[in-house]
């Protein structure tokens, strides 16, 4: 239940960012939080086999081309149509940068709860 929520936060925080406190970097942060909670209650091997056939590891690194793509895209000086102010469709490109920035943040500290369960007790 605790997964389930983070991770609707998660989506809501990455969508709604520009509007709202929050933005990509808290929408990865409790994108982790929510594998995090899987991890913790779920078998090591089940997740690392998740992990490697979802591809998170390229996903990570996709999000983050893709988000220079965008942002070259923007600083070049193209803009998506601008909505009112204070509609979901107002920010122009930071909606899609705050979702691939939750994108890459989410993964990365997936790999990292991974690589601390794998190697846990020997440090």
């Amino acid at each position: 239940v605790g997964a389930t929520i983070s991770a609707l936060i998660a989506v809501e925080l990455a969508i709604r960012g520009h509007l709202t406190p929050g933005g990509g970097f808290a929408a990865g942060v409790a994108g982790g939080t929510a594998i995090g909670l899987v991890a913790i209650t779920a078998s090591s091997t089940w997740m690392e086999a998740i992990y490697k056939r979802w591809r998170a590891a390229m996903w990570e690194k996709l999000s983050v081309v893709a988000f220079i793509g965008v942002a070259v895209m923007a600083l070049a000086g193209w803009e998506l149509p601008r909505g009112e102010l204070g509609d979901l469709f107002s920010g122009g490109w930071i909606p899609i940068l705050n979702i691939l920035v939750a994108i890459k943040v989410a993964l990365g500290s997936w790999a990292a709860v991974l690589i601390f369960i794998r190697y846990r007790g020997l440090l």
